[in-house]
């Protein structure tokens, strides 16, 4: 059970990239004070935290209304966390992160669009939670998932409202650096998860 917790917590903590996202956290909020800023975090993660339990919930009503099997979507979860794996350690995700929120800094309600989705609850993170959730397990592992899931959105807030209050002291190159070495374990779990789909096909 440790092991699955574990496994989830890596997952949503390298998917949502409380670290990643915290710079441009920052961007998108120069015009707020600090008390404002740990508002702006808070509400940010309730909201993305919100996005994906919807997901993680009714995620697989839509798969099977639509004819999609567990298989083919953990497959395609697996594609889709890889690409977002390669896009981190060459640093086209932030880059693309940057550039398509600068336009976006004067939202008014900036909690939910960027914060809370795309930039926390992307389509990364919502692959990730369905992935999880639709996962052949017992109940008690599907309850350990939702904990891993809360202790990251717990975890991405402190770090979002410490960001805010230390803004002054936020170094861009140890956040790369970071990055990266959560790309890494990404590249390495997405790869299971294609092994997993391949594996119940019986093809492996």
């Amino acid at each position: 059970m440790i092991e699955f917790f574990v496994s989830a917590f890596i997952v949503y903590f390298v998917v949502i990239d409380p670290v990643g996202n915290a710079p441009i956290f920052l961007s998108i909020t120069t015009h707020l004070n600090k008390r404002q800023k740990i508002r702006v975090a808070l509400e940010g993660t309730f909201y993305a935290t919100f996005i994906m339990l919807f997901f993680s919930l009714c995620g697989v009503w839509v798969l099977q209304y639509l004819k999609i099997t567990l298989t083919a979507f953990r497959l395609a979860g697996g594609i889709i966390l890889l690409l977002v794996a390669l896009d981190m350690l060459t640093n086209k995700r932030q880059v693309r992160k940057e550039q398509g929120n600068d336009a976006m800094s004067n939202d008014e309600n900036i909690a939910i669009f960027p914060l809370a989705t795309p930039l926390l609850a992307g389509p990364a993170a919502i692959t990730s939670v369905m992935v999880i959730a639709s996962s052949e397990t017992g109940n008690l592992q599907i309850v350990i998932g939702y904990g891993a899931l809360g202790a990251v959105m717990i975890l991405t807030s402190i770090i979002l409202i410490v960001t805010g209050l230390c803004e002054d002291y936020i170094n861009p190159r140890i956040t790369s650096v970071f990055s990266r070495i959560t790309g890494i374990i990404l590249a390495g779990l997405s790869i299971q998860y294609i092994i997993d789909g391949f594996s119940a096909l019986g093809i492996i």
